[in-house]
């Protein structure tokens, strides 16, 4: 069988219910993400741009735009086994530029800004929250990096009860192999992977 016809086989690739009350999750367009002079970056420009279209829209809307970095106290670098791993990581030190949501975004003084330690934007904080409070039912999940972050927070978003949207012009990562790899697992197995020009049609007609 092709593998295709595997993940079909197994049950995978259903369509995802679009709910009525839509939030968007950008995960991580931080400058230390988004400007390349910082080794932990690559060039997110065209992904932003297509994302402040939908965080735009959704504002407009009254559908919440939520951000997250990824920050540091100096205390805690030597204490967590990610940073063992993933050593570049630990320049993102609270208070640095590098943890600075990227201006070119769009946000705005109103979005609610989610730090967090590891991957994930629902572990170890108040997203899951936030978006009950909101009476969201489907989250679209924006930003980088696709095969980190993104996924982490796709997984997890599942798993605490959304339905999830993933436009796939709106998410960057270092490297197209597992940019690629990881939009077409996610597909399969957690969410929608669409493209923002679909979600802007979704969320006018709404």
């Amino acid at each position: 069988m092709s593998q295709e016809q595997v993940y079909k086989a197994a049950g995978f690739g259903q369509l995802v219910p679009r709910g009525k009350r839509p939030a968007i999750v950008v995960v991580d367009f931080t400058y230390g993400f988004t400007d390349t002079v910082y080794p932990t970056a690559s060039d997110m420009s065209q992904q932003i741009a297509a994302t402040r279209r939908l965080t735009d829209i959704a504002r407009e809307r009254g559908f919440p735009v939520i951000f997250t970095t990824i920050a540091y106290h100096p205390g805690e670098i030597a204490l967590l086994p990610w940073l063992r791993k993933a050593t570049g990581m630990a320049a993102l030190v609270e208070g640095s530029r590098l943890v600075e949501i990227d201006q070119a975004t769009g946000i705005q003084s109103g979005d609610p800004v989610i730090t967090k330690k590891g991957a994930s934007a629902f572990h170890g904080t108040a997203l899951a929250a936030l978006l009950t409070g909101a009476g969201v039912d489907t989250l679209v999940v924006a930003g980088a990096t696709t095969s980190g972050c993104v996924r982490a927070t796709v997984v997890d978003a599942v798993q605490s009860g959304f339905n999830v949207l993933v436009p796939a012009d709106c998410c960057g990562d270092r490297a197209q192999v597992p940019h690629d790899a990881n939009l077409y697992d996610m597909a399969q197995k957690y969410a929608d992977v669409t493209d923002a020009s679909d979600i802007e049609h979704w969320f006018a007609s709404l």
